[in-house]
């Protein structure tokens, strides 16, 4: 039988905001446990929660970028639950009343793009934290960052695929970097994917029993866990047994997904409004000056890149990934509009290689854009050669100065001088005639032969685009 996977994800996004979203505790990350902890956090007798406005903020600024109705009224709600983590056996989110209502997202897979629904979007405190690998007989409570501001992003069960549903998350991702909302920082939880995945005959409209995939933070781990899965729930049902809804963990380390506990109903929680907060009311003022203060959208910046650089739609796609390329990008453009092309090909081609194989992320890259910027004015004034720039690159990334100084250092400017290249070109021809007669033969191959010769006498200096002309010439 032919199974279709469904899948839908619930992407929590930690806002980033200086204090917590109902107390003004800090966020700040990495501090002493429990060192950021208020009263209000720890829900002790007779605190009440305040909202901070700057979440709310960021909240709308999402709704906008993904085209989404607004409630201009939303409510909190209590989301009752016990866990050693949540001091006040109660989490404040929103469920009836949230803040974003339905809205999209394109993603692209190969040459096909797909519209992926956003469900909702809505505002929640975090949970602190549960550490048990701390101690060997107990497990230790950080409530740092207990009340946390997080955007819980709920999309449609709308991806077919691991890999759209990594496209989908790696979207949202960049989405939430441009806007500015949150860091994105996946390694300290700011970013955090729960995967739904069902299968179910292909051809059937029934939605088929689903596992959560629980608190994944990578994107790797995401394709892995979904593809797992799927593959259990297949085994599962081809041996006659029956997939129990439930929610699942996925363990990095052995490769596999592991239950946790079943999957709660929002009944179980027994949700209520929040008695201490009252409403959100969210003004068309406050709306309009939101949306005139949102930056440039990846899917602007894309379709500007092809339109005004001349760049195709994969280089476009894949220099708005991610926020920190496309800014690298942009500042090595500034007097360099007139090599969009090459600066691209540059940026995704010896400059990403580096920074992966070193495993060094491009805010942090030994070359600045700056310095990669000169480089590329150096091969498009013919000063060095493509290939030689290769080899200034490497020198600059070990920290061996600008492109200029290295060049003028190591004498690597090209031989631009027609009369000298012409001179090595006609002493090559004298002292190989067979090869002569094969390329007047019609073998064109043979040119590659007399690049390499001229090359080699002129230590790789000659111009490629003059040396080339003046061999055809004098061959024919």
């Amino acid at each position: 039988m032919q199974w279709e996977t469904v899948i839908g994800l619930e992407i929590h996004a930690q806002l980033s905001t200086k204090s917590k979203i109902f107390s003004a505790a800090s966020t700040k990350f990495g501090q002493e446990p429990n060192s950021q902890a208020c009263a209000v956090d720890l829900g002790l007798p007779g605190v009440l929660p305040v909202l901070n406005k700057e979440a709310v903020d960021k909240a709308i600024r999402f709704g906008l970028a993904v085209n989404a109705h607004i409630n201009q009224r939303n409510v909190f709600d209590r989301k009752n639950y016990f866990y050693p983590d949540l001091p006040k056996g109660y989490q404040i989110s929103q469920l009836d009343w949230p803040i974003v209502g339905e809205g999209e997202i394109e993603i692209s897979i190969g040459d096909e793009t797909k519209i992926i629904g956003v469900t909702r979007a809505h505002l929640e405190e975090d949970a602190g934290k549960s550490v048990h690998d701390m101690f060997d007989d107990y497990s230790a409570i950080d409530l740092n960052r207990a009340g946390t501001p997080l955007l819980e992003i709920v999309s449609e069960p709308d991806m077919r695929s691991a890999k759209e549903a990594v496209a989908y998350a790696k979207k949202i991702h960049a989405l939430v970097q441009y806007i500015g909302i949150c860091d994105g920082n996946m390694q300290e939880g700011s970013f955090r994917c729960d995967a739904n995945v069902s299968i179910r005959p292909m051809g059937q409209e029934k939605l088929g029993t689903r596992a959560e995939l629980k608190n994944i933070n990578s994107f790797k781990f995401l394709e892995k866990a979904i593809n797992l899965e799927v593959e259990r729930q297949q085994d599962i049902i081809e041996d006659g047994g029956e997939v129990v809804q439930e929610t699942r963990l996925y363990d990095a380390v052995k490769n596999e997904t592991r239950s946790m506990r079943s999957k709660e109903e929002a009944n179980d929680y027994r949700y209520f409004p929040d008695p201490d907060l009252l409403p959100v009311e969210i003004s068309d003022e406050m709306l309009e000056n939101i949306k005139s203060e949102l930056p440039e959208l990846p899917q602007e910046k894309k379709a500007r890149f092809i339109n005004d650089l001349g760049l195709n739609d994969y280089d476009a796609d894949v220099l708005t990934s991610q926020k920190s390329l496309a800014d690298y990008f942009e500042i090595m453009l500034e007097g360099n509009t007139s090599n969009a092309k090459l600066c691209a090909n540059w940026v995704m081609g010896e400059l990403s290689a580096s920074l992966n194989k070193n495993q060094i992320e491009i805010d942090n890259s030994p070359v600045s854009a700056q310095d990669l910027s000169l480089l590329i004015t150096r091969i498009g004034d013919d000063t060095i050669s493509g290939k030689i720039a290769k080899d200034v690159f490497k020198a600059i990334w070990d920290g061996e100065g600008s492109a200029d100084e290295i060049i003028d250092a190591k004498g690597l400017k090209q031989m631009t001088d027609t009369g000298a290249i012409e001179a090595i070109v006609d002493e090559i021809i004298a002292n190989n005639a067979p090869q002569v007669e094969q390329f007047k033969s019609g073998n064109e191959k043979i040119l590659g032969f007399f690049v390499g010769q001229a090359m080699k006498a002129t230590q790789g200096k000659a111009n490629p685009k003059l040396l080339n002309e003046l061999l055809r010439s004098k061959l024919s």
